[in-house]
C-alpha cells in the first residue's frame, strides 16, 4: 500500500572475481533470454560496480558467464577525469570496425586490484550490441568511452587486463613510450 513512500533498496553486492579464477579465463555464452532475471543481474552489477569505483563491468566479474557488460564512466577517485555518461547496458557485443589509430592510456580493472597498466586501445570503434529488451543498437564510441567498451569486451572473451598487458603489441608499446619519454628529456 504504502510502497511508493519506501526509499529504493540498493541490490545485493556480487562478488567480483579476481584474476586468477576460471570465470575469467572463459569466453561468454550469447543471452538469449531477455527476461526480469537479466534486469535484476544487470542492477546488480551496476550496484558492484559502483561500490567498487568501476566504470564498467562485465558479467563474468561477477561469477556469471553471460555476455553482458555495463559501461558507465564518470569521475571518481580511481579515474577523475572520466567524462559523465549514463550507465549503458551492452548485451551480445560486437565490434564491428576498429580505428587502425592505437591510443595508450592507463586502466585498472576491479579484477586485478590495485594495479594499473598503460594499454594500447583503438582510439574510435564502430560497435553493435542489444540493450536490455532485446533491441540491436549501434553506435561509434571514441576515446575514454572506446576504451571501456574494449576493456569490457576482453573479459567477455576471456582476456583479463594483466594478459592484454602481456600481449605482443602491448610491449610495443611500452618500447615506443621509453623511446619518447627519453627524447623529452
Amino acid at each position: 500500500m504504502f510502497k511508493h513512500l519506501m526509499p529504493k533498496q540498493t541490490p545485493p553486492l556480487l562478488p567480483i572475481a579476481l584474476v586468477d579464477e576460471a570465470i575469467l579465463g572463459q569466453t561468454a555464452i550469447a543471452v538469449h533470454h531477455f527476461d526480469a532475471e537479466l534486469a535484476h543481474l544487470a542492477e546488480q552489477m551496476s550496484a558492484s560496480m559502483e561500490a567498487a569505483k568501476g566504470v564498467g563491468i562485465a558479467a563474468p566479474q561477477v561469477h556469471s558467464p553471460l555476455a553482458l557488460f555495463i559501461m558507465a564512466s564518470r569521475p571518481n577517485e580511481r579515474y577523475p577525469d572520466a567524462p559523465n555518461m549514463a550507465p549503458v547496458v551492452v548485451v551480445n557485443p560486437q565490434i564491428i570496425h576498429a580505428s587502425s589509430d592505437l591510443v595508450g592510456g592507463e586502466e585498472g580493472c576491479l579484477s586485478v586490484p590495485g594495479q594499473r597498466f598503460n594499454i594500447l586501445r583503438h582510439q574510435a570503434i564502430e560497435v553493435r550490441y542489444q540493450n536490455l529488451q532485446g533491441e540491436w543498437q549501434q553506435a561509434e564510441l571514441t576515446g575514454f568511452i572506446a576504451r571501456i567498451f574494449q576493456h569490457e569486451f576482453d573479459h567477455l572473451q576471456g582476456i583479463t587486463l594483466l594478459e592484454r598487458s602481456r600481449m605482443p603489441e602491448q610491449a610495443q608499446s611500452i618500447s615506443a613510450q621509453s623511446i619518447e619519454q627519453g627524447e623529452a628529456q
